[in-house]
């Protein structure tokens, strides 16, 4: 992966999770969108859940949907938030799945990509 003047260069397949990690967020509202693509190839769309009796980030509900889909792991994930990083229970849920080393995007809101790590 190359980094240029806008951000960390994304895959085609990594800018696709971009572009349904926007829109969840957009069609919701929410706080949060996130997308992940699971080793099948498969891809999760989430937003933030927050109701008074149940909160999950994007990226939780998103874990949450490949486990029950039987996705035994995850390739790559996006995270469009206005946090200043990726939260440690997102990135533990996402190693509890896949183990380290799950490549993790994170964007603003817009979709613009401002960091990539690893989980």
């Amino acid at each position: 992966m190359t980094t240029t003047a806008d951000g960390p260069e994304l895959t085609a397949e990594d800018r696709k999770l971009v572009t349904l990690a926007r829109a969840t967020r957009a069609r919701t509202r929410a706080a949060e969108g996130a997308a992940v693509r699971d080793a099948d190839g498969r891809t999760y769309a989430a937003a933030t859940v927050d109701l008074p009796s149940l909160q999950v980030s994007a990226l939780g509900v998103c874990v949450a949907m490949a486990v029950a889909s039987g996705a035994t792991g995850l390739e790559a994930a996006v995270v469009l938030t206005e946090a200043d990083g990726v939260a440690d229970t997102d990135l533990a849920a996402l190693r509890d799945l896949a183990g380290a080393g799950v490549v993790v995007h994170r964007g603003d809101p817009r979709g613009a990509v401002v960091e990539t790590v690893a989980s």
